[in-house]
């Protein structure tokens, strides 16, 4: 699993989850359209693997605006060729609407109704965006692999966690959809989550880092996924926390 060929596109891939599986897909071999929204960040992260000798591509992106999508799709298949693998991760947390949502969580009918549909729009519309504009791609292609970027089942009915679990449990179901719609196709569609809290920065201050998952546990899995040891998975939930022992069962099943 450590020498991939091919394109991947990673969405919100300058932090947190999404840096680390860009960065493990590209220490893999792979192109890596680095895809998040314009900024002095996303320019030096893709500069600094860019001076390690890593094929990164710096991808200005708003998986919000169905517009901006579909030029992305256009150019990807324009300049690479096509695309192997979608990573659709970008995602805004709890944050945004109550920066103290662990210690003081707040009821749905406090929710700002602005706040609500920015995180649905990012969390759950983005995936169904970039999914859309890609899925054309992958059927022209004969081939293609999605990645979706979950979270724990608890979380999503967590008190005081609207919206940002009704987003995530959205984006599961949509998923599962996806995965039947393309599996006539070879196309495949899986599901990846840490397993736990996690150290990026949706996590609200004074959390003891102590006691939370890295992002780096989401690098052997993501590429795996895009491994030719997984040609012909669809359908999977794979916890990064759990990945070791999910990939032994995995392996001796073949």
């Amino acid at each position: 699993m450590s020498s991939l060929q091919g394109t991947a596109l990673v969405t919100g891939a300058t932090s947190g989850l999404g840096r680390a599986m860009a960065e493990a897909l590209l220490e893999a071999g792979m192109d890596v359209l680095v895809a998040a929204r314009a900024s002095e960040r996303l320019q030096r992260t893709v500069g600094a693997w860019r001076d390690r000798g890593l094929r990164a591509h710096e991808t200005p992106i708003d998986v919000r605006d169905g517009g901006s999508v579909e030029a992305l799709a256009a150019m990807t298949e324009a300049r690479f060729g096509g695309l192997d693998l979608l990573v659709n991760n970008a995602g805004i947390g709890m944050r945004t609407v109550n920066p103290s949502f662990m210690s003081d969580p707040r009821p749905f009918y406090e929710v700002p109704v602005a706040g609500f549909e920015d995180v649905v729009r990012t969390n759950l519309t983005g995936y169904f965006l970039m999914a859309r504009a890609f899925a054309p791609i992958f059927l022209r292609q004969g081939r293609g692999r999605i990645v979706n970027i979950t979270m724990n089942v608890e979380t999503m009915q967590r008190r005081g966690f609207v919206p940002y679990g009704p987003a995530r449990a959205g984006a599961e179901a949509l998923s599962r959809i996806m995965t039947e719609d393309l599996r006539p196709y070879g196309i495949a569609v899986n599901q990846l989550l840490p397993g736990g809290a996690t150290l990026t920065g949706m996590i609200p201050d004074g959390v003891d880092p102590e006691h939370l998952l890295r992002p780096e546990i989401m690098g052997p899995p993501i590429v795996f996924l895009a491994s030719a040891e997984a040609a012909g998975l669809t359908g999977a939930r794979i916890v990064a926390q759990d990945f070791d022992a999910w990939h032994r069962d995995y392996a001796r099943s073949r």
